[in-house]
This record gives structure tokens, sequence and C-alpha cells, in this order.
């Protein structure tokens, strides 16, 4: 059996011939964007350094007692340590809890393996902690870390890490990859994977549920509508967020908005074709149309800066109310996306 991942072959390919040739690292962090694959790949190493019946060195089998238990993530010697929710804190008792299961032998595989999760989401003294165990690792013992990005650890930390950077997959690749690995309807698998960003775990959820694509598309619809908002409607809006959602879900929403500015951009560069939303292309001419390419790029630069603001200890409604005030404030014609995701399920 092959890892059975998409994209990233020249990072599975590292993992396989750390494997056959005898090389592992005591620790690997995997780093990339949410949806594109941290977890799944790194569970796909351990099952390869587990494997009970490789078919080769560097492979898996998929279907042996440790493929099996690691894939459903219970496996005895897979110990899986995150912050109690998406946009937690990962707690120091948690990698000294980890740390003592860490000291013991392997129960029946090859290795121990530590799982860490979401570390961005580690406070300083659970990095400080976990960077103990990096600089004396027991024996037959893996980390696996998987982060957004390395810049929001601590250097030493990464230092003495094997680095494996995930990137989103073209879009033409992912759509492709759908039609042959899930039969996925071909009218469907080209805005998926524009809506998707390249991000395969993205895609797959999206194309299980289909009103995670609403949702996606919802999101634009309501960023428009903040557009085209009064400064008080816009302070009652950053307050109603802070309320309802985590760090980590306004984090996800600026990047959704990110992907249309982006959108915005490419239309007033006349690329319409390579749009993400392609379904709001109209809208997204008016706004070129109306505020034009430098105050578009100046829009982008906040909410860049606003995401990397989300990576400390701030207050969300302060930091929202300063970023709507800080965006455009227009007069768009009302307009109503014709999905080809809803046309094509309606079909």
């Amino acid at each position: 059996m092959t890892w059975n991942y998409y994209g990233n072959d020249a990072a599975v390919s590292l993992l396989r011939a750390h494997i056959a040739q005898g090389s592992l690292r005591q620790a690997y962090l995997f780093c990339g964007p949410e949806g594109i694959g941290r977890r799944t790949l790194a569970l796909r190493l351990a099952q390869a350094v587990n494997c009970l019946n490789p078919p080769q060195a560097g492979d898996l089998c998929g279907v042996c007692r440790s493929c099996r238990l690691i894939a459903e993530m219970r496996h005895p010697d897979l110990d899986i340590v995150a912050a109690d929710q998406r946009g937690g804190v990962l707690r120091v008792d948690q990698i000294r809890e980890l740390q003592h299961r860490l000291s013991l032998a392997p129960y029946e595989g090859h290795y121990r393996i530590a799982l860490i999760l979401r570390f961005e989401e580690a406070n300083l003294n659970a990095q400080n902690a976990l960077l103990k165990t990096l600089e004396e690792p027991p024996r037959r013992v893996i980390l696996l870390i998987t982060a957004q990005d390395r810049e929001q650890l601590l250097p030493t930390i990464v230092s003495r890490c094997e680095v494996v950077r995930l990137r989103p997959l073209a879009v033409s690749a992912l759509a492709q990859t759908l039609i042959e690995e899930q039969r996925a309807d071909p009218t469907l698998t080209a805005q998926i994977a524009r809506l998707a960003a390249g991000r395969p775990g993205i895609a797959l959820r999206m194309l299980s549920n289909p009103s995670l694509q609403r949702e996606q598309l919802r999101i634009i619809e309501e960023h428009l509508s903040l557009l085209n908002s009064s400064p008080l409607d816009r302070f009652a809006l950053a307050e109603q967020l802070a309320k309802e959602r985590s760090k980590a879900e306004i984090h996800s929403l600026i990047e959704n908005w990110l992907a249309l500015w982006r959108d915005v951009i490419l239309c007033a560069h006349d690329h319409q074709q390579h749009l993400t939303y392609s379904d709001f292309s109209e809208p997204f001419a008016e706004i070129a149309d109306q505020i034009g390419k430098e105050q578009s790029l100046a829009v982008i630069r906040e909410l860049c800066r606003t995401l990397e603001i989300l990576q400390g200890n701030v207050n969300l409604r302060l930091v929202l109310e300063v970023l709507f005030l800080s965006l455009p404030r227009l007069a768009l014609r009302p307009f109503q996306a014709q999905s080809t995701l809803e046309n094509a399920h309606s079909g």
C-alpha cells in the first residue's frame, strides 16, 4: 500500500527515505495551513515505522493491527496531546504527563509515538517543558509535532526538529485527485478545490458535507455586507464575533477574507479566470473599480497584520474593531451568488 496521501510528494519521499535508510529523526515538525494534511502525514509516518508487515522498507501495509489502530488513533504506543479545544491552550501539565508516558518502553510497537497537535496553541511553559524532552529524548521514541507556522514556536524547539513544510496543491491537481480518488462529480471538483485553496483536508470535508460549501460562500456574502455597513454596525459585529467565536475561528475567518481580497486584486488586473470565489466576480470587480489596486493591497496588508496580532494574548473585540474600522466603506449593489455547488447538488 502507498501512503495514500494527497500532494506534497517530496515530503512523503523524504520520510520514506528516513525509514528505509535507518536515519529516522527523533522529532519532526509538520508545518502548514489548516486542512493541508499535517496530522494525516504524521499518522502515515507513525504507521510506517510501526507496521507489522511493511511491503518494503519505508512503506506500510495499512491492514495490520498496528496500521489500523494508528489510523484510528487508539494504538497503545501512540500518545496524542492537544489543547482541549481548537483555539484553546495546550498546558504545561499536559506536556509533563506526556513526558511520564514517554519514559515507558513501547508496549507492542517498534517505537513509542508522541503526536502533539496544533503546537502553536502551547503556552510558553508548555513549550519550554517540551524542549527538555527534545534535548534528551528517550530511546525508541519519536515526537511528531504539528503547527501552522514554525515562526509561532520557540526557535530552540524548531532547531531540534526535522521541519517538514507542507504546501497546498495546485487547484487543478486537487480537482483531478478528487475525481480520480473520490469519484467526485466533475461539476463540483473545480470549485471545491478553489474554495479549499488547494488544501485536501478542507476539500474532502466539503465533498462529504455540502453545507460546508455553502458556509464558505456565506462568509464571503457577509464580508461584502460588512463593507457596506456603517461604523456602528461594524462595532456591533465586532462585539458579536468576539463573544461567539474562538480566536482560532476568527483566524480562519480572516484567512477566508484574505482569499476574497486576493480575488479583488485579480479582478483589478483583469484575471477573473483564476478567482477562488468565481461566483462573486461581479461584486469583486465593483470593489476594484471603487477603490483601486493600492487600497485593495492596503486591506490585504491590514488583514495580514491582524493575523500576526492574533498570535498573541489579545482582546478579540478590540482587534476586530480596529480591523473593521480600517476596511473601506463601500456602496455595493445587492448581489446573490449563483453557486455552481448548489446548482450541481440540486441537479
